[in-house]
Formats: structure tokens, sequence, C-alpha cells
């Protein structure tokens, strides 16, 4: 491998690299409109036009294709340069007139207008590139658009002239069109799919590579493989021919790692029960009503509207807003039958996040009970209403619909007795608090109890806030039950606590009460075996009797309640020492 000069650089000249590739490394800019990592070069726009000299021979050939030779000489803004780019760039002008990217080109080089005819409409955009047939055809392996006609009556259709029933709307199309001339809606009645931002909460969509969130652990790109084409037809693949680290891998699958430890925090988080479940108030079905975490990432500096309010349906910024407590909460009925807590704080924190935000705007807040039990928390409310304006109306919201794309919302204040009826521009739900997704499966698996609602139980209320009935295993956050923010941090601290505490021992201690099979009366019936939530029963097959693994026991009682014959009963709490306790204490008396 010999060198060249570029631009007066002694550079490595590797034929396996065209000229624009190494002018790029380099960060050499030579403008093009035909070229795409992707596709294979073939200078159709011819923009990128360069002046090679081998030996004594100066001419000008297209950066993109041509390889980087050993020993020829390659200026990319020479006179003769200049004057070539200008002149194709009145070429493309009088091509694609209506382009603001060819005029934004143009313009860099002096050109202003073209001196040559004006080819078909005032308003064209393409310049027959054809990146986009290529992509489509070569890459997408799809094929829903071609080429039509010849010389200036040349265009892009899909086959037949008719909409494409193969476009799959991936948008690779109009990905590649340098000037924005593509309209999916040309080639086919299929409406793109959006995928749905999670982080965002819906209110903006996300590509199939994305980071799942700026703080992801680790900070990396994923490939969202439902929607990703390559999974989908085994073709495409740009994002590999792009990405220069190379690290695109569709053969990665996931990796199991096994560890032994010696305890276990679990925190699982919350989800908001469903919009959907809430047709009154017209969830999932009215635009304009959102819940309580699609605010909070609207009103956050890099979320997806930068911090301004602004309704999901028109981007029109809300001069009236309705929010409402206990959306799900408190209903025992229809819903949830607990409350979720941390509503009543930061519905009152978004009213006023949103005054501020809007200071000519009205803020509606209709509760059930205002519960601010913190420190500092009823002042803070106090202060939402003394300062921001912002209006609590104690009552439940009965229906929301659209009407003239309003927001109608009717309820009542009962303390003046009266029906209430709001135009709002938007609604905001305080949804209730429930467990995340996949906590009943891993209940199962760690063998941890949960209450009615999914919560995750604790072994004492009061004595072991922090600890679950199985030995090593502790409770942290809404995974116990809703809490605010500073509750979850004392109760994640005294977790860790409790884990130092026990690593820090010599020895493990296990209560002594736990089940005991008389042997003698055991009939080796089983029933008992599926029973024991801690899979410390087992059937010995020699003495066809069942045996309690005592160590893994937690003294629950469930096998002594299921054991038919009374074989099974608690070490110390049998049934007739239990009878000699009562028989002691009435004698006492």
């Amino acid at each position: 491998m010999g060198t060249f000069v570029i631009d007066g650089q002694e550079v490595q000249a590797d034929p396996n690299k065209t000229v624009l590739e190494i002018a790029q490394e380099l960060g050499l800019n030579i403008p093009t409109l035909c070229y795409h990592k992707s596709l294979s070069p073939y200078g159709a726009c011819r923009i990128c036009t360069v002046e090679i000299i081998w030996g004594k021979r100066s001419r000008l050939i297209t950066a993109c294709t041509y390889p980087a030779w050993e020993g020829m000489e390659v200026k990319t803004n020479s006179e003769k340069v200049i004057r070539a780019r200008k002149l194709l760039l009145e070429l493309k002008l009088a091509e694609a007139p209506g382009s603001p990217e060819i005029k934004k080109l143009a313009h860099e080089y002096g050109v202003e207008k073209t001196e040559f005819k004006v080819v078909g409409d005032e308003d064209n955009r393409c310049i027959m590139c054809g990146l986009c047939v290529r992509i489509c055809e070569d890459v997408m392996g799809i094929g829903a658009i071609g080429f039509k006609n010849r010389g200036d009556r040349r265009e892009i259709t899909p086959p037949l002239e008719e909409y494409s029933d193969v476009c799959s709307t991936c948008g690779a199309c109009v990905y590649v069109c340098p000037t924005g001339a593509i309209k999916l809606e040309e080639f086919t009645d299929r409406k793109p799919i959006p995928i749905p931002s999670e982080f965002d909460a819906g209110l903006t969509s996300r590509p199939c590579i994305y980071t799942p969130f700026p703080q992801a652990v680790p900070n990396k790109p994923v490939i969202d493989r439902e929607n990703c084409m390559f999974f989908k037809t085994g073709d495409c693949r740009i994002c590999e021919s792009v990405c220069q680290p190379q690290a695109i891998k569709y053969d990665q699958e996931d990796i199991i790692i096994e560890e032994e430890v010696g305890a276990v925090v679990v925190a699982t988080g919350f989800d908001l029960y469903p919009m959907i479940k809430l047709g009154e108030y017209g969830g999932g079905k009215i635009k304009n009503v959102i819940d309580g975490l699609a605010f909070e990432r609207m009103l956050s500096a890099s979320g997806p509207t930068q911090g301004e309010v602004r309704r999901p349906s028109d981007g029109v910024v809300p001069k009236e807003v309705v929010f409402i407590q206990c959306a799900g909460s408190r209903d025992p009925e229809q819903n949830l039958p607990y409350c979720s807590k941390i509503c009543c704080m930061y519905t009152t924190k978004h009213a006023m996040l949103y005054k501020h935000r809007v200071p000519d705007g009205q803020p509606y807040v209709f509760y059930i009970d205002m519960r601010t039990g913190g420190k500092g928390y009823e002042e803070f409310y106090q202060r939402a209403i003394d300062e921001d304006d912002v209006v609590f109306l104690r009552g439940k919201v009965s229906k929301i619909y659209e009407e003239d794309g309003k927001v109608v919302v009717w309820g009542a204040d009962t303390l003046t007795g009266k029906k209430v009826e709001i135009r709002a521009d938007m609604a905001v739900l305080a949804m209730g608090i429930v467990p995340s997704e996949g906590t009943d499966e891993l209940v199962r698996k760690l063998k941890i109890g949960c209450g009615d609602g999914g919560f995750l139980t604790e072994a004492h209320p009061k004595l072991r806030p922090v600890e679950s009935m199985s030995a090593g295993f502790f409770l942290a956050g809404c995974a116990q039950a809703p809490k605010d923010i500073p509750e979850v941090v004392a109760q994640a601290s005294g977790a860790a606590s409790k884990v130092a505490a026990l690593f820090s021992q010599e020895r493990l201690y296990h209560e002594p009460i736990v089940a005991v099979v008389d042997e003698d009366i055991c009939s080796g019936c089983k029933i008992c075996i599926p029973m024991c939530p801690y899979e410390a029963r087992e059937f010995d097959e020699e003495k066809k009797i069942v045996s309690v693994k005592e160590v893994l026991c937690e003294g629950c009682g469930a096998c002594v309640a299921a054991c038919p014959s009374g074989a099974t009963q608690q070490r110390n709490l049998r049934d007739d020492q239990i009878f000699k306790m009562i028989e002691a204490g009435v004698e006492v008396t």
C-alpha cells in the first residue's frame, strides 16, 4: 500500500476505499447528494466531482466512485472543480427548483439562479438520484418503487402506477432521500405505524435502534427485534453498514449468568393503572387526556417538548388544564380499592409547574380528599393555592368527553353542592399505582408473600417492615406498597442495613417453630407437599412418608392445615400444648 496526496496532505492509498471515503475520514468536505454508505456508489448527482492529477494529466472524476490509487494527486476545491460544481448545481436547480437543499448548496457556491430551462413542475424536489429505488430493491428486498420513462420525463412510481401492496411503510426511501422529495402516501395507502417511546410515555416515537432512557445502565443502544426490518424480512442491515465501530451484532443472544448470593433486595418498582380501563374518562381514546407520567415527561427539559406544555393532538399550548386525582384509586367497586398515596402531592406539583410554564393558564384539580402527610407537604399545598392560583375542587369527576376540540369535564363540587362543567384544553389523570409487570412471576420464583393487590408482604408491618417471610429476602420501594421518594429512600437504607447486619454475623439463626411430621401417623398422601410455599417438604421413598427440610421451613402452618391425618404439627405449638396452655390460663384466672 503506497500513498497519494489530497489537498496537500499525504495519506495512505487504499484501493478498497474511494476518494470520498478517505476525504470524509480526514474531515474534508466534499458535497454529495447521491451517496449512502449502505449502497454502492454510482455517481448519479456528480456534485462530488474532484480533480485528479496523474502524471501530467488532469481530469475531473466523481469522488464517490473513484478508488484511491497510489501516486495520484487529488484537489477537492480547485478552480476547475468549483466551475464544474457550479454548472452541475445550475442543472440541478433546473431539474429540482423546489428543493431547499439544492438552493442552499447552490447559494454556498454563489449560484442564485439557473440559466437552463426549468423542466417540469416548479415545486419538484426530485433529482432522480435513485437512492430511494435502490434502497427499496437492493437493501430492503421489497421493490415497491421503480423508474418509469426516460430522459426528462423520467419519474419514480410504484408498479403499474398504483398503490403498492408490497410496500411495508418502513420509511427507508424517505430516510435516504437527500432532498425530501419522497412521500410515502404517493406509493401506498398504508399509514406508517410509529413506535411510541416508552420512556416518553408515548408522547413521541422512537426508532428500532434506541437507548431505553438517558440513565440506562449500560448506556448503550438496543435493537427492537419486534419492529426491526432485518428480523422481519432478513434484509435491510443499514445500521450495520453505517456503524463505524462495527458494533451491530444481529446474532447476539441473551446470556443468563448464575451467581450465588447471600441476600436479595426486591425493588421491582411500580406501573400505572392502565388508562384504557377508565373509559368514562376517555382513557386511551381522547388524545388530549394523558396520565401524570406523560405530563411529567412533558414538563421535563429533556422531554419530547423540551419542557413546554403542549397538547398531544396539535401542539397548541393549553390555556386550561384539569387535573383529576384518584383516577382508578379508592374505587373498590370498579378499580383499585386502595389509596395510591403519592397522587395528591405530585398533582399539586404538576399544577404549580404548569402555572409557571403557562402564566396565563388556569389549572383545576378535582380531588376526593387531600392527603398531605409529610414534612412540608401541607405548606406546599397551601402555596399552590395562595401563590399559583390553583383551583381545587372537592369532588369526583363523572365523565370526560371531547367536543369541538375541547375536553369537556363533568364533575361536582361537594363543598358548594353544585355541578361543575369545565371545557378545558387538556386533562391529566393521576392514575393509581399497581405492582410492576412480572411481579407475580417473580413472587412465585422467590417464594415470597404478596397481598391481594399484588404488592409484596412484609414479615411484620411494625417490627420487621423491610423483611419478607422468606429468610434472606428484603423489600424496598413500591414493590411493597405505594410510597413517595423520602419513604423509599429510608426503606432502601433500612434494607441495605439489614443485609449488612446479616453478613456481619458469624452464625445464622433460624426460628425453632417449624413443622414436624409424626412418622407413626403420616400416611404418605403427599397433600402437604404442593401446599408448602417454600418447598420445604419432600417425600421419603424408602419410608413412604413426608419429611421436612427444617432450614427451609418458615413455620407458616399451611401444611398443618392441609394434613388430613393431623400428622403435621408445628414444633412447640402442637394442639395438645396449646390446649394445656389454655387450661393453665383458665385455672389461674
